[in-house]
């Protein structure tokens, strides 16, 4: 099945470490967000921790990102200077279309309810946002950041394609021998990178390179990190 490599979904979700953990992937995600700026790519916000980038084989572009990312750092609530290791993990799964997955609608559970953080008048005081539950699989997605309610159920219908496509890679991984994931990464397991601000390093472990300037690079400055893992 080929891919559209033209549009993704990037999801970050804070792992171990708790509320550090969950700052971590705010980080994270504030990092892609400023690179995309800088590279004028196209990015659509879908839920908390999850956005759509767009551009020409901006999957190629993005896929190596996938995977569990280290940070080593002071938080701001350590009162004795302690340094803690927290993780975040990334997704980058390729947008799947109506025609590679096919969802039946009694398969669907569908919930609206009001989206919370900011928004304009129709976003919050509305039940705008939209919950699927797919029931075969137990897969559950959200969106929430559009103002109408159609716009918000179209996308998480496009996201919950995406993630049985995953699901459905993983397992042929898992009973296919020698089965090459057409996602073309690591499980999200795989501890790729590890941040490390007192030492103000970044290190790929997957090359087992490093680079200083660390707060240039979590603004956003992903250049050089991005062109040395894209061949992976």
């Amino acid at each position: 099945m080929p891919l559209s490599s033209d549009s993704c979904y990037i999801e970050i979700r804070g792992a171990t470490g708790g509320d550090e953990a969950k700052l971590w992937g705010q980080d994270l995600l504030r990092m892609y967000l400023r690179y995309a700026v800088k590279k004028n790519i196209k990015v659509i916000p879908i839920d908390e921790g999850v956005i759509k980038v767009k551009g020409p084989a901006i999957f190629d572009y993005f896929k190596n990102e996938s995977g569990v990312h280290r940070v080593q750092r002071v938080p701001s609530t350590e009162k004795r200077g302690r340094i803690h290791t927290s993780t975040a993990t990334i997704a980058v799964l390729p947008e799947i279309s109506e025609r590679d997955v096919q969802i039946r609608p009694e398969d669907l559970d569908i919930q609206f309810y009001r989206a919370g953080g900011h928004g304009g008048q129709n976003v919050n005081k509305v039940s705008t946002a939209v919950r699927l539950t797919h029931k075969p699989t137990g897969i559950v997605v959200t969106a929430q950041t559009e103002r109408f309610q159609e716009q918000n159920r179209l996308n998480a219908m496009a996201l919950l394609r995406t993630k049985l496509w995953e699901k459905a890679e993983e397992e042929k991984e898992k009973t296919v021998a020698g089965y090459r994931s057409q996602i073309g990464r690591g499980l999200r397991s795989e501890k790729i990178r590890t941040y490390n601000f007192p030492q103000d390093r970044v290190t790929d472990h997957r090359i087992n390179k490093s680079w200083g300037n660390l707060e240039s690079i979590v603004e956003g400055n992903l250049d050089k990190v991005i062109e040395a893992t894209k061949n992976l």
